[in-house]
């Protein structure tokens, strides 16, 4: 009988499996090729391609010509888990409302461990729309409008643990610095909201509202992205204030639903 592996190894691994899977997820519905998700994960050619080979002998991927996608693993999972964790029915209303309402595109997103996950994105009807965010794309937490109103209302010991191991400067510019970023949560608290003034592509802006769970941690956020002319200091208030009435009324049906 073969010995167990040690802790740290079968932490490894699994830590690894982890980032192949987002990083193919984050790529869909597109494939994504071995050398991307090696770029992606940072491991080397030959250990990701073991890696996505197993994945798919285990019909947790599958080969799409040259490169890998999601497999019916995957799928089943997903739709089990759903079950508890998805909110997007109850979600999906709000979206519309402030994609409607702003003429912004407007998202939901969702805090997977120190990263947020957008998961609804709904067009507005401005002409000139932002990219940054789709459907699946992830942020370190503080660095969107998403992950920065979840950060700013995390209860603070656990806030100041995030700020010491994230380290956001190095990958995201020094206006990720933990000064700069703590004074942006300081704002977001004090207004109820979150403002990206285009520190991820210069010119495009966003917003963010907490929306909590049932027992009053952030656990989403929806937010509005749009060109920098569209979020001047008064449109800014009245955008805030339709962020802020949604996330609400989202928290309040979560904490009336079933289940929870």
């Amino acid at each position: 009988m073969n010995a167990p592996l040690e802790p740290r190894t079968g932490t490894q691994v699994v830590a690894r499996v982890g980032a192949v899977l987002r990083a193919v997820s984050a790529h869909a519905p597109a494939p994504i090729s071995t050398s991307d998700v090696a770029a992606a994960t940072r491991l080397t050619r030959p250990t990701a391609h073991r890696l996505l080979s197993a994945l798919a002998t285990e019909g947790f991927l599958d080969r799409d010509g040259a490169g890998w996608v999601t497999g019916p693993e995957l799928y089943l999972m997903g739709s089990i888990a759903a079950e508890r964790y998805d909110i997007a029915e109850l979600a999906r209303e709000h979206v519309r409302e402030l994609a409607r309402l702003t003429g912004e595109s407007a998202f939901l997103s969702a805090r997977r461990g120190d990263e947020t996950v957008c998961l609804l994105r709904e067009e507005g009807s401005f002409p000139i729309r932002s990219f940054v965010l789709h459907e699946g794309i992830r942020f370190p937490l503080g660095v969107a409008s998403a992950g920065l109103a979840i950060l700013a209302f995390l209860p603070q010991e656990e806030r100041d643990e995030y700020l010491d191991r994230a380290r956001l400067e190095g990958e995201w510019g020094v206006s990720h610095a933990t000064a700069q970023l703590l004074e942006r949560l300081e704002r977001t608290r004090a207004t109820g909201y979150s403002v990206n003034p285009g520190l991820l592509v210069e010119g495009s802006w966003g917003m963010g509202a907490a929306v909590f769970d049932e027992r009053g941690r952030p656990a989403w956020a929806l937010s509005l992205t749009g060109i920098e002319s569209g979020f001047r200091d008064d449109r800014r208030r009245e955008l805030g204030r339709a962020l802020l009435q949604h996330a609400h009324a989202l928290t309040q049906q979560l904490s009336r639903a079933p289940g929870r």
